[in-house]
């Protein structure tokens, strides 16, 4: 029996010609490919299955990843304001009148990874042309102050936190939706 082949769990990738930041944006680029993986055969039926206690559909929480990170890189890291391009993806406003996430309803998966992947794509490109005394500098605002540095931190743990809500909804999702074709 030959030996299965280990994987190589590096945070290596030249993704950024200052060393440190490569290392940042490649947590980055792993914690998005685990994101990918908890979504791989995804049922379209399952995007905006929402359970009884109302929480947040799939579809949504990937709208909301998309546009936290797009709101993060343009704000907090980069100090200007978003492109009109970048802005006319998130037609949807991110809350409701109660604060709680609005429900985005109707999309593919295939829009929503594009979405995720185009705000990727202009984050991975600001950071990379930054220089690592732009990446710790501190950026002042009326109720906090961050650093480039800190904004992938945040990044990087709102998507695993909602990358764990996302596979928790998806097994509840496919557990409700076979309970009918079981019983029946």
């Amino acid at each position: 029996m030959e030996p299965q082949p280990k994987d190589l769990l590096v945070l290596d990738d030249p993704l950024s010609q200052e060393p440190e930041i490569g290392r940042w944006l490649a947590a980055l680029e792993d914690a998005r490919r685990r994101t990918m993986r908890v979504l791989e055969g995804l049922s379209p039926t399952l995007l905006d299955w929402r359970s009884a206690d109302d929480e947040s559909s799939i579809g949504t929480l990937l709208y909301h990843l998309a546009d936290i990170e797009a709101d993060w890189l343009y704000v907090e890291a980069l100090e200007q304001p978003m492109p009109p391009e970048v802005a006319a993806l998130f037609a949807d406003p991110t809350r409701d009148a109660h604060g709680q996430l609005h429900q985005v309803e109707g999309a593919s998966l295939d829009e929503y990874l594009q979405r995720l992947a185009t705000v990727r794509s202009l984050l991975l490109d600001g950071y990379r042309r930054m220089e690592l005394a732009e990446f710790r500098r501190v950026h002042r605002f009326t109720h906090y102050d961050v650093t480039p540095e800190y904004v992938l931190h945040h990044l990087l743990q709102h998507e695993a936190e909602h990358r764990s809500q996302i596979g928790a909804l998806r097994a509840k999702a496919e557990r409700a939706l076979a309970e009918p074709a079981e019983s029946g």
